[in-house]
């Protein structure tokens, strides 16, 4: 077994120079960009190889590439210089009178409907809490949540919770979006069950969102499968590709309301009970809060409530 490394023995100037270097793929320009003479520069990298006790850089005399221990290196170093900024960061808000900072991720959903005008007046309370918002799909929230890279996500239910304090906070009404020439449409339905819509081509969202998971799963226990036609990232997206006819899609309709209008497409309502979905409040179960996002936290649970229309 591999002998632990002696945190003591790395410096930050040494990994910042390791990163120089791997960028680069020469020792020469890593050590320009780090403003280190030549010698030092290589002498640091042969002490963090000895260190490591493994090579991670391949020389030749086109210069260097990374082997495969020193792309593990890499990605570690990259991360803690990442969290010595959101350190840096936080302290300076200190310093500066900002006195918080809070991470919050949303999904597209809460951010067209409940969080901007909670937000306002949060900040009105609280002028010395800076809150950095993100719009993310629900499964990268939950992930950022989980790595610690978010302190508080808001997204939609049946995503993976494991790990997470969650508590209702919202909710959207999902409907069948489809251009105003579709069968569905032309039929005059106001409102139809996810079964006969299973008939037609499907634009969904990429694998791994909430609503795609949760829509297959549906069709699952209706014995039958979607037929996704083309799979994309945003709703804007979604609502183009149904625009141009290649199939219909089921979306938020608070979210999507000023795409579908844009568009000129139909929202048809879903007669399943499930097309009513809940939006989680969610923060990590291991973690404790900082005294500003728990302010955050207890404020959005207070003033947002669950809506249904």
């Amino acid at each position: 077994m591999h002998n632990p490394i002696n945190p003591g023995r790395v410096d930050f100037v040494t990994l910042k120079l390791f990163c120089a270097v791997a960028k680069a793929q020469s020792i020469t320009k890593g050590a320009q960009e780090c403003s280190l003479a030549l010698s030092a520069a290589s002498r640091r990298m042969s002490e963090l190889e000895e260190t490591v006790g493994l090579i991670l850089l391949e020389r030749s005399a086109k210069g260097v590439t990374l082997t495969q221990a020193g792309h593990t290196v890499m990605q570690h170093a990259l991360r803690l210089f990442q969290g010595f900024e959101q350190f840096s960061n936080e302290i300076g808000d200190y310093s500066k009178g900002i006195k918080g900072h809070v991470r919050l991720w949303a999904n597209m959903s809460a951010l067209s409907e409940f969080l901007p005008s909670a937000l306002a007046s949060f900040l009105l309370q609280h002028p010395q809490i800076q809150v950095e918002v993100e719009e993310q799909l629900s499964s990268d929230i939950v992930k950022a949540l989980v790595d610690g890279i978010a302190d508080i996500g808001v997204f939609a239910e049946g995503t993976p919770v494991t790990g997470l304090d969650t508590v209702v906070i919202g909710g959207d009404e999902l409907v069948i979006a489809c251009s105003k020439d579709h069968p569905l449409h032309k039929n005059k339905n106001k409102i139809v069950s996810f079964k006969d819509c299973l008939q037609y081509d499907f634009v969904g969202l990429n694998r791994g969102s909430a609503l795609l998971e949760l829509t297959s799963r549906h069709a699952e226990k209706l014995g039958e499968r979607m037929r996704l036609r083309i799979q994309v990232r945003s709703y804007d997206a979604m609502c183009k590709m149904i625009s141009a006819n290649l199939g219909i899609g089921v979306m938020p309709i608070q979210a999507c309301s000023a795409h579908l209008q844009a568009m000129d497409l139909a929202a048809i309502k879903i007669r399943d009970p499930w097309s009513a979905r809940n939006l989680l409040l969610a923060t990590n179960a291991g973690s404790a809060l900082s005294p500003s996002s728990a302010l955050l936290v207890e404020f959005l649970n207070k003033n947002c409530q669950p809506k249904r229309k």
